[in-house]
């Protein structure tokens, strides 16, 4: 029998410490729901202990997520642990997550402790997480860089005290396949009780290796793959679950190894990351990227005429990319809408519908044809925002080469309307201008960025702005046929973003 992984999601956690990744409680949970759906074993929802923002989100992601466990991670101290099992205690399946730092050089520099004591912490968390749950992952931060026979002293001592899951994670990125393969089997073999629990592995992806590293510690007899939607993540991010899933679909004969993974979900609830993050995936990225299964060269697409095989290892259906070419118009139905929704994933309630419905018709008025990717920016645009402080009523821009860029927007702002008028180097930065002094911001933009949606020249454009204020950092995203239209969406979506930020603060903590 094929041995069964099992698919540790840490997108609303770990994927969330991707700079200016963070998300509201309505977004986490939206994406929640689509990773239930998808058939992921484990969701960690978040770190209750770092904010009331974050401890509201896994409560109502632990009340809402039916299938899933949820996991809630804290250090390895009472006070995380109490808080973490407060937020889960509602969910169907509950798993507390504590973790320590376990490497020579973490002990030295960062915790200034001995390994005596370390493991006397670890031990003294997980039997202060029994009295709440059996379902007890412990994660020994940096382990890649930790002395392999610590390693297996204190995942042993851990388990012996009630952990079901030990965690090794790569935390910076530093392994290379064969090393954590080999370290792997050292800890399968050498670690007491270690028939008692499953090995689980979390890789980052520093050196471009977090998917290697995952599938060489699979096939060295990991059972847990810990992973995040597209790869996001802090720094270089971390194992994408879809490259990893789809490795062991596509390679049975070298992995026999099988998850529960709906397949045809990947990619929708990639499409639907991106659009609540902000973070655009790069073309070539692998299974998920918009040239993943794309052919330009002659001998390819001739190949692909005779037999697709020819130069696809996968089906595109395979992860949910649709051949169906029912082309959606100005004189297309709500019916019709529904219906293409339903096969993209979306399970909208009437009311939704409705309004997306509204937006589409104004669309369809300004392009041909609808494609998905304009749907999915719609679904996102008009479903997925949560309340915002500000909202976009007017806009009006004036360029040229003979006149001095200028724009006038009108602003809600909290139900309340201000209107004004600025100037510019160029149309987006007049209207940037306008909206900061309407609003009474001063954000620093870091960076700008804009892509097309789709072909053609009707496509609609997507920007992308990130952008500081104090010590916060936000994403803002928007999408709109008319480019400076969308820069001003993008803008506005930054500073709800921070305004979010400011009412829900982040604090600092140690990452796996």
């Amino acid at each position: 029998m094929n041995r069964t992984i099992t698919i540790f999601d840490t997108t609303l956690r770990d994927g969330e410490q991707s700079p200016g990744a963070s998300m509201n409680t309505a977004e986490k949970l939206r994406i929640a729901t689509h990773l239930d759906a998808l058939g992921v074993d484990v969701i960690e929802a978040g770190f209750p202990a770092s904010s009331p923002g974050d401890f509201e989100a896994v409560s109502r992601i632990s009340e809402t997520v039916k299938n899933a466990e949820v996991a809630a991670l804290c250090r390895a101290t009472a006070g995380d642990i109490d808080r973490a099992w407060e937020a889960i205690k509602d969910a169907v399946k509950p798993r507390i997550h504590t973790f320590i730092a376990t490497s020579d050089i973490h002990l030295e520099y960062k915790l200034r402790m001995g390994r005596d004591e370390v493991v006397e912490r670890a031990v003294a968390a997980v039997s202060h997480a029994r009295q709440y749950t059996d379902n007890i992952e412990f994660s020994a931060e940096d382990g890649s860089r930790t002395d392999p026979d610590f390693l297996c002293r204190i995942f042993g001592a851990v388990i012996e005290a009630g952990a079901t899951t030990v965690n090794l994670p790569d935390t910076v990125g530093y392994a290379v396949p064969s090393e954590f393969g080999e370290l792997v089997r050292h800890v399968m073999a050498n670690t007491p009780g270690m028939d008692k629990a499953t090995l689980s592995v979390h890789c980052h992806n520093d050196l471009g290796l977090a998917t290697a590293n995952t599938l060489a510690a699979i096939a060295a007899g990991a059972g847990q793959a810990e992973v995040t939607i597209n790869g996001i993540g802090e720094r270089a991010g971390n194992t994408a679950l879809e490259e990893v899933v789809m490795a062991l679909h596509t390679r049975p004969g070298t992995f026999p190894m099988e998850t529960g993974i709906d397949t045809t979900r990947i990619h929708a609830t990639g499409r639907l990351v991106s659009s609540i993050t902000g973070i655009m995936v790069q073309p070539n990225k692998a299974i998920v990227g918009a040239n993943a299964f794309s052919h330009e060269s002659g001998i390819h697409q001739d190949g692909m005429l005779k037999n697709p095989m020819t130069y696809e290892i996968m089906r595109p259906e395979t992860v949910g990319l649709t051949t169906n070419k029912l082309v959606l118009g100005k004189l297309s139905g709500r019916f019709a809408l529904r219906s293409r929704l339903e096969e993209m994933r979306y399970n909208l309630t009437e009311e939704e519908l409705n309004t997306v419905f509204e937006s589409f018709k104004v669309l369809a008025d300004r392009k041909k044809e609808i494609v998905d990717e304009d749907l999915e920016a719609l679904v996102t645009d008009v479903v997925l925002r949560s309340h915002e402080v500000y909202t976009l009523e007017y806009l009006h821009v004036t360029s040229g080469t003979t006149v001095y860029p200028m724009a006038s927007v009108r602003l809600g702002i909290n139900g309340k309307v201000k209107q004004g008028a600025f100037e510019g180097n160029g149309p987006i930065d007049a209207v940037f201008n306008t909206i900061a002094k309407i609003a009474g911001r001063e954000p620093e933009l870091l960076r700008f960025s804009i892509g097309a949606l789709t072909g053609g020249t009707d496509a609609q454009g997507e920007v992308t702005v990130r952008m500081k204020e104090g010590e916060h950092v936000s994403l803002g995203r928007g999408a709109d046929p008319d480019i400076i239209t969308a820069s001003a969406k993008a803008y506005i979506n930054g500073l709800n973003r921070l305004e979010y930020f400011k009412s829900n603060p982040v604090t600092s903590c140690d990452v796996i």
